[in-house]
């Protein structure tokens, strides 16, 4: 697998953060070489911009959008919060389980509970849309535990009632075919690309304003020049076949021992991504057991990786009901480059880890 600070650490966070790729570095560099601005009409800008555009048909491609559709963004962050401010509507309804990004971006939102599966409540939502027209704004793929949403029928009952559906696919893009919605939000650093890049897509570009205004570029919908390698690199990213039938036999080999030792996978029961798999161990906090891992050279992390390197307890687990347990499980996160060995290597160090901290 491709190595994070040291040979001798084992990384199992790919939900927080997947190392570049070797197609991303490379489109990168070439761009960094380019040397203009896409605004410019002399030769160099006239490159640069060649190459975004590029980017962008590729982007499209994968979407199955038309070009114009894609904004460009700095990230997932900011590809939601454009869509949260920017779609015109007044009323806003978020899930319980969605990212910190959604949940701070429009702190007016009515929450939409879930199951103990964390699945959104459809009846739930339903009564919600009744009252009126809104933008509603739900994950494909929960980051923390990996559970898919039933976009279809969100979209079902979003369109019926007149309003917007905004779809988070930060973590499910290049897992599962990107749903039908009217605003989808990608990032360039779940995908093997670089960080600091994202994409809005749009279903109809009249639907949205610009929160960031500047200097006109991308139709007007996002000021600012361009990040031309960042954009580079997404694409060839975003274009990179990635197989994740043995990463699914990874997590369930994963799961099925860790419960045999002891641990509890949250989520289980419903349908979830082939990569994420979170695991709760009673009695011992989140922190510990991150800390832990680390010290025996695993890299996993408590959650979302959003707060600045804050461990604390999980809003999603704790709107799926588990009350203390959501401050007591970890997130392993796997990629079609992780190895079976290092599978085994870190089920001997939790187990370990089990036995020496769980309550008797």
């Amino acid at each position: 697998m491709a190595q994070i600070a040291t040979k001798s650490r084992i990384y199992l966070d790919h939900a927080a953060t997947t190392p570049v790729s070797a197609a991303a570095r490379a489109a990168m560099l070439a761009a960094l070489d380019l040397g203009g601005n896409p605004a410019s009409v002399h030769a160099a800008g006239r490159a640069a911009n060649a190459t975004v555009e590029r980017a962008r048909d590729a982007i499209a491609a994968f979407a199955g959008c038309a070009p114009d559709a894609i904004v460009f963004t700095s990230g997932g962050t900011e590809a939601l919060a454009l869509a949260l401010n920017g779609s015109g509507m007044a009323r806003c309804a978020v899930s319980a389980v969605e990212h910190s990004a959604v949940l701070a971006a429009r702190p007016d939102a009515v929450v939409i509970p879930v199951t103990s599966d964390g699945v959104i409540d459809l009846a739930g939502l339903a009564d919600l849309l009744a009252a009126g027209p809104m933008l509603v704004a739900v994950q494909q793929a929960n980051n923390e535990t990996g559970v898919i949403q039933p976009i279809a029928e969100i979209m079902a009952l979003v369109t019926a009632n007149a309003g917007l559906l905004l779809v988070d696919a930060v973590q499910s893009a290049g897992k599962l075919p990107l749903p039908a919605a009217d605003f989808i939000a990608l990032s360039a650093h779940k995908l093997g690309g670089p960080a600091g890049v994202g994409a809005l897509i749009m279903r109809n570009p009249a639907t949205l304003t610009a929160v960031q205004r500047g200097g006109g570029q991308e139709r007007g919908l996002r000021g600012g020049t361009p990040n031309i390698s960042g954009i580079a690199g997404f694409a060839a990213a975003i274009a990179e076949p990635r197989d994740w039938t043995g990463v699914a036999a990874l997590r369930d080999r994963i799961e099925t021992t860790l419960v045999a030792a002891g641990g509890i996978v949250h989520g289980a029961s419903a349908p979830r991504l082939p990569n994420i798999t979170s695991i709760g161990l009673a009695g011992v906090a989140n922190g510990t057991q991150v800390m832990a891992l680390d010290l025996a050279g695993f890299m996993v992390s408590a959650g979302a990786a959003c707060s600045s390197g804050k461990v604390a307890a999980s809003h999603v687990l704790a709107s799926m009901g588990l009350g203390a347990a959501a401050g007591e499980a970890i997130r392993i996160s796997l990629s079609p480059q992780t190895q079976a060995a290092e599978i085994d290597s870190f089920i001997a160090a939790w187990t370990a880890m089990a036995k020496r901290l769980a309550p008797r």
